[in-house]
């Protein structure tokens, strides 16, 4: 017997309430330790030069979603396997039911192995979402059963629902459990390789945001999507986190209706609500434009807050100390509140240029001039930085209407034709006098 963490698989001989490994808290189970198994007969080592290789590229296969395309580089592509986490209940059996009618439509076998719902439920999402009941359905647990199912069948898709509730009966361990989690993931990477089918995972999220089992669950498949979104309002965002295959970071945005998720390409009141103040961030290869909203109020607290949704903590706490450090405006005594409009996590630093001019804005209780968008990143020193696709952004919001740009000075020669008004700045005070002329 021994103790094994299940977020990052270490192992003990005794229980431990924190890991050494990962630093995770109350993550030890008790499992037996399995009898290694019998070696089998040796297969004959087979090295191959790249150049004797033959390689034919495969067609993508769409899986009828324009976002959801995006977002995998341009559909799917054979005989790869693919991990989707979210929080429960924000869509993700309804994304790959629809998938699996449209691809129905278009004369591909689909297998839907789900350990979580009757036969009763899913029939229930089909006829809700008016999607083809034509592929197949298995709802067991033992994933021998699965591979007994493909034999039979031969899928071209399979659906697995989810990672964490499969388990094979070899292993002594519960299902979910590292063990189980990480020979499940291996054999159905392995199935998908050798048969050259597309398997789709579910994998359930902890309370930290991430995806439950190990690591390597991560690791081992092609690509890591992420469905994103609040339940309230019916936007969704799915996220590649990897992607062999395409651009990491790509999202894809969706509306939850009574007919499933449908693609939300004008995405613009979503992100553009008029009331903060734009910019333009890059996801993947996609620029989105997006506002910042800002509020300071006076602090009756020793520490004053600092908080934010959507945008990084960290970096608003340093735009902060770089505002008062370098404009001495007075935030030392106010609570500090941004908020991503939409409900967009953003991560590109050329947010930073909005960020600190919605905070002032705030502070001063001054609009900024409309049809304006603020790009850049802000350095320790207060310089305005370049930031990588300048041209890009200035595109995307030359098409949404916008008449100039405040960028920063090193980036105005990457734009050659632009209808935009660009104005370059330096640093954060020649942007202060400008907008604020104080």
């Amino acid at each position: 017997m021994s103790y094994q963490c299940q977020n990052c698989g270490y192992k003990s001989l005794k229980w431990l309430g924190r890991c050494p490994e990962c630093g995770a808290w109350h993550s030890f189970i008790e499992e037996r330790e399995e009898k290694a198994s019998k070696r089998k007969e040796k297969k004959p080592l087979k090295i191959l030069k790249l150049s004797e290789i033959s390689c034919s590229s495969k067609p993508r296969i769409s899986t009828g979603l324009s976002e959801f395309d995006l977002v995998l580089g341009g559909g799917i592509v054979p005989a790869s396997m693919i991990l989707i986490g979210g929080d429960p209940g924000i869509g993700k059996s309804t994304l790959l039911t629809q998938m699996a009618g449209d691809l129905i439509r278009r004369g591909r076998k689909v297998l839907y192995f789900s350990a979580e719902e009757s036969p009763e439920q899913v029939k229930l999402r089909t006829q809700r979402l008016s999607v083809p009941e034509d592929f197949y359905f298995l709802s067991e647990t033992d994933l021998n059963l699965l591979f007994e199912a493909i034999e039979e069948i031969s899928p071209e898709v399979i659906i697995v629902d989810s990672i964490q509730t499969v388990y094979l009966p070899e292993l002594a361990s519960s299902p979910g459990s590292v063990s189980q989690v990480r020979e499940c993931a291996n054999q159905l990477l392995r199935l998908a390789k050798e048969k050259d089918i597309t398997i789709f995972i579910v994998g359930h999220i902890t309370k930290e945001g991430v995806i439950a089992g190990p690591k390597i669950l991560e690791h081992l498949v092609d690509v890591v999507l992420y469905l994103e979104g609040e339940k309230e309002t019916g936007f969704r965002i799915l996220r590649a986190m990897k992607n062999r295959f395409g651009a990491v970071n790509e999202i894809g945005v969706f509306v939850m209706t009574e007919k499933g998720l449908e693609s939300h390409t004008s995405y613009e009141e979503l992100f553009l609500t008029g009331e903060g103040v734009p910019t333009c961030i890059l996801e993947g290869t996609r620029p989105l434009l997006v506002e910042i909203q800002a509020l300071t109020t006076k602090s009756f607290l020793s520490v004053p807050r600092r908080q934010s949704v959507g945008y990084d903590p960290i970096r608003l706490s340093l735009l902060c100390a770089i505002l008062e450090k370098k404009l001495g405006v007075g935030l030392s005594d106010r609570d500090v509140y941004v908020k991503v409009a939409g409900g967009l996590k953003i991560r590109d630093p050329g947010a930073d240029f909005a960020v600190a001019l919605s905070l002032l804005s705030s502070l001063l209780e001054k609009k900024l001039p409309e049809k304006t968008l603020y790009i850049g990143e802000i350095g320790l020193s207060g310089e305005l930085r370049p930031v990588r696709e300048l041209s890009a952004r200035i595109k995307e919001a030359e098409k949404k209407g916008f008449l100039r740009a405040l960028v920063p000075d090193y980036g105005k020669g990457e734009i050659k034709v632009s209808g935009l008004e660009l104005i370059p700045l330096k640093d954060l005070i020649s942007a202060f006098k400008l907008l604020f002329g104080l």
